[in-house]
């Protein structure tokens, strides 16, 4: 019998033009040729796994395709795992459905094809407006483009767009970065999105690093920088409801909200993630075998490191706090059988006293200066 219950797909589109130089996420650049047997694997791993998880929990509440560069596809071959989609879960109008994009590799007619089929909301990878700083980080789109790709998105009829945004570039100055906020909130997404840039192990950045050859911006300026986007944000009608994330009402991520809130998700495609049933899986990371392992019927997926107890209630406790919400003390009891305080009382009283954490009845969340300093507020609740 058919259990109705909340999950996620996420698709993993691999293709990239260009790999940009801060990024550490599975994708890879120059593999065209993979494309078509790419979506034909895909499409095969969706049928499978889909129905086997639509039989079991019904379809899934959120969609959301990510890469690598989705846009990157030619349009036919989107339409292809579109089509296998509607073909397995059918329509829904309360399904948020999310394809990336990266603004220099869309079009009208592609735009068209994605919001015909079934895509009701956008992520464009923005990163900056300046040009000078796209080319310092690696990105194949400019400002202007950027630009045009949400006037193409309306066109097609899209009224749920998000935006990214990223701060303490090569070179970047908080000037740089009050101009890229006007540009982006000039535009009106209905989401945005915005990281501190991080040197991430085995990247383009991180080898510049140790070469002496990056110059970002010193700690006070990024620390500015941090405190100028919490401000304007808010303040031009975007509310702060993860670390990172600020959205117009009602307009938040519902699927990366899942992520934050224990909600079980399918991966689909090479080096996928997937949550289901309370534990981690991986599917292979390369691209051929990945294909091969889908054509042979050998399976791509592994089971990650095995969740205990006590590594699910650290997953629960520091992926709640990332949001405006914190974390629910009575989902926290019905998940582990025991009240908040009966594992975390010490964490709280500390960070309560520290200022980075307030506690009510429903629950306890991070105060602003958590949410900046976050991590030191996540080690505490480390088992």
């Amino acid at each position: 019998m058919m259990r109705k219950q909340q999950w996620g797909l996420y698709i993993h589109i691999p293709f990239c033009r260009q790999k940009c130089f801060y990024c550490d996420f599975p994708s890879f650049a120059g593999r065209e040729r993979y494309e078509a047997d790419y979506t034909d694997a895909l499409c095969r791993e969706l049928a499978v796994q889909g129905v086997l998880y639509r039989e079991k929990w019904g379809s899934p509440r959120t969609i959301y395709m990510g890469g690598g560069t989705p846009s990157l596809l030619p349009t036919g071959l989107l339409e292809k795992i579109l089509q296998a989609i509607a073909d397995v879960f059918g329509d829904a109008a309360d399904r948020e459905f999310t394809v990336e994009c990266n603004p220099g590799t869309v079009d009208a007619a592609k735009l068209r094809a994605l919001r015909a089929g079934g895509v009701n909301r956008l992520s464009f990878g923005v990163q900056t407006f300046d040009d000078t700083l796209l080319k310092k980080i690696g990105r194949i789109h400019t400002g202007a483009q950027a630009r045009e790709a949400m006037a193409l998105a309306r066109a097609a009829g899209f009224q749920n767009v998000s935006m990214d945004l990223i701060y303490g570039l090569p070179g970047e100055s908080l000037a740089d970065l009050e101009r890229d906020l006007e540009a982006m909130v000039a535009l009106e997404p209905e989401h945005i999105s915005i990281y501190g840039l991080q040197l991430e192990e085995g990247t383009a950045f991180a080898k510049m690093q140790e070469m002496g050859r990056l110059a970002l911006p010193d700690e006070d300026t990024v620390e500015r920088m941090y405190d100028t986007m919490t401000a304007f944000l808010p303040a031009h009608g975007y509310a702060r409801y993860e670390i990172s994330n600020f959205a117009k009402p009602g307009f938040e991520s519902c699927h990366n909200l899942s992520y934050w809130q224990d909600v079980s998700y399918l991966g689909v495609g090479a080096a996928a993630h997937s949550y289901l049933e309370g534990q981690r899986y991986e599917n292979v990371r390369e691209i051929p075998a990945y294909i091969e392992g889908i054509r042979t019927g050998k399976g791509v997926r592994r089971q990650e490191e095995a969740m205990t107890r006590e590594i699910a209630m650290e997953e629960f406790a520091f992926l709640a706090l990332r949001t405006a919400c914190g974390i629910d003390r009575a989902r926290f009891e019905r998940r582990f059988g025991m009240p908040l305080e009966a594992v975390y009382a010490g964490a709280i009283a500390k960070l309560k006293r520290q200022g980075l954490l307030e506690a009510d009845e429903a629950g306890v969340h991070l105060t602003p200066l958590g949410m900046k300093y976050g991590n030191m507020a996540f080690e505490e609740f480390l088992l």
